[in-house]
């Protein structure tokens, strides 16, 4: 399954990378890390690697590593804001459980 993005998240990455100056996407993946085991890191993308998948979500480029695409296949990533708080929201099919912060997880 794909990886994908809300047009919210889109809009709001391709807003981040005209203001960054250079890339196309961005680069999702996971780290043993977190309360609860695995975190996600996401980061801008000036290249790619021989070991990619890149997706396209509503124009903006997703790429994720093989081995990180094991834990977050078929992820859509949103952006949300709630109250004075606003950032990226993680809904992983994979995850069984997932900390407070909802930034680490576990499969």
């Amino acid at each position: 399954m794909p990886i994908t993005l809300t047009e919210r998240a889109a809009q709001h990455i391709a807003r981040s990378i005209s203001k960054r100056g250079k890339g196309f996407g961005i680069r999702l993946g996971v780290k043993t890390s977190g309360c609860s085991g695995m975190a996600y890191k996401l980061e801008f993308v000036d290249a790619t690697l021989n070991d990619d998948i890149v997706f396209d979500s509503h124009g903006v480029k997703v790429v994720v590593d093989q081995k990180s695409l094991v834990y977050l296949d078929g992820t859509e990533l949103d952006y949300a804001r709630e109250g004075l708080n606003e950032g990226f929201k993680f809904n992983n099919p994979n995850a069984k459980n997932q900390c407070g912060c909802g930034e680490s997880f576990n499969v």
